[in-house]
């Protein structure tokens, strides 16, 4: 599965479970840590772990699973890294909080409203 592959994977996968605000940036440039950022909330935090759990679940179908899971106690933070892309799930105050687009603001926002069902790409604008 090609890097683009896997990343319109992961985005069809978070709007299918309703994933709020779902942002891809392009990092590449700027550093070694992965090539893109996906980030998302969930309404709570048992919505921020499912929204997880369904990414991890439908990659490992690919035969994809992440170098890594790290989650805060109270799951209102879940990293995904999968070594090029970096899937980062948060409740939605705690997104508020760390602010990560805006850490990253030089990255490269990625238009991924055509992956996004239409009823769920109004909610995303």
């Amino acid at each position: 599965m090609t890097e683009q592959e896997k990343l319109e994977l992961i985005v069809k996968t978070l709007d299918s479970k309703r994933g709020e605000d779902i942002q891809a940036l392009r990092i590449a440039d700027l550093t070694i840590l992965a090539d893109y950022f996906v980030i998302v909330n969930g309404t709570s935090n048992t919505h921020a772990r499912t929204l997880a759990d369904e990414v991890e679940f439908v990659l490992s179908q690919k035969g994809i699973e992440p170098e890594r899971r790290e989650a805060d106690t109270g799951n209102t933070w879940i990293i995904l890294d999968y070594g090029d892309i970096i899937v980062h799930v948060f409740y939605k105050e705690t997104r508020s909080f760390y602010q990560l687009e805006g850490l990253w603001a030089d990255g490269e926002q990625v238009d991924i409203s055509p992956l996004l069902v239409k009823e769920n790409a109004d909610e995303n604008k």
